[in-house]
């Protein structure tokens, strides 16, 4: 199936990494024709530059979907500043043209079990998580004017699939992405916009260890472990005219596992 979207513009969240979730969604919606808007936010990634990537990333990304033959930018943005989700639709209007797909990528994580949180780690969490999130959807919504086509995708963490431990600040923030996406897609019925949420499973962007990466495999049917590119495709897939009939939905995208 070839997906076109051509004459959309994309606004992916936190796609600074070149291996991570986020740069490959970027991709998949360029190679798809869709203009993108790419967020970034430098300080975190140093926070958790043990998973690669350089200062120049954001940059190379922008030149590497240019090449693609779409238009493409990128935007600094700290989601956890209430103000920033409005800055970056604002910015996407008018460098782009009114975004009619929104990805929600970009999060926080921080591990933590009960012992080690503490109030300042949930709301460095919820911020990002929760509120940026919700911001960003209502940002993306104010600036729709069709009457079919949108989209809103956001990335979850299976919580509803097993427990996460040793990670319960992002857990539960990110939890209620489900919440949310349940909820929004009934709201939104009557604007012309789905909402949906992915679950891609243990993904690999750099952060596991050979140990970690072959026992996670062998938990799943397909013997093992996602890549970027498994989550890209299936968000390019919601956000094309094939998935309109689906809204409401979390898909977990888990290889069986």
């Amino acid at each position: 199936m070839q997906i076109d979207l051509s004459g959309h513009v994309a606004v992916v969240s936190g796609a600074s990494r070149p291996a991570g979730i986020g740069a490959a969604i970027a991709r998949r919606l360029a190679g798809a024709g869709a203009d993108l808007l790419v967020t970034s936010f430098p300080p975190y990634d140093q926070q958790i530059s043990r998973l690669g990537g350089s200062p120049h990333a954001v940059d190379e990304l922008v030149d590497e979907l240019r090449q693609l033959g779409v238009r493409a930018a990128s935007w600094v943005a700290d989601l956890s500043q209430p103000q920033a989700p409005e800055a970056i639709l604002a910015a996407a209007h008018r460098w782009l043209g009114p975004p009619s797909i929104l990805v929600n990528n970009a999060c926080h994580s921080e591990a933590g079990g009960l012992d080690e949180l503490d109030a300042s780690q949930l709301d460095r969490h919820y911020a990002v998580n929760v509120r940026g999130t919700v911001l960003m959807c209502q940002a993306f919504v104010r600036q729709w004017q069709r009457r079919r086509g949108g989209r809103i995708i956001s990335l979850t963490s299976g919580q509803g699939a097993g427990p996460m431990v040793g990670e319960l600040a992002y857990v539960v923030t990110k939890a209620a992405v489900d919440a949310l996406t349940v909820t929004l897609a009934k709201e939104l019925a009557g604007r012309g916009i789905t909402v949906n949420a992915v679950d891609p499973g243990a993904t690999d962007t750099g952060w596991m260890s050979a140990a970690l990466c072959h026992s996670i495999a062998g938990e799943t049917y397909l013997r093992r472990v996602g890549q970027p590119d498994d989550a890209a495709r299936l968000v390019c897939f919601l956000a094309s005219e094939e998935a309109e009939w689906i809204t409401g939905q979390i898909l977990r995208s888990r290889g069986g596992g």
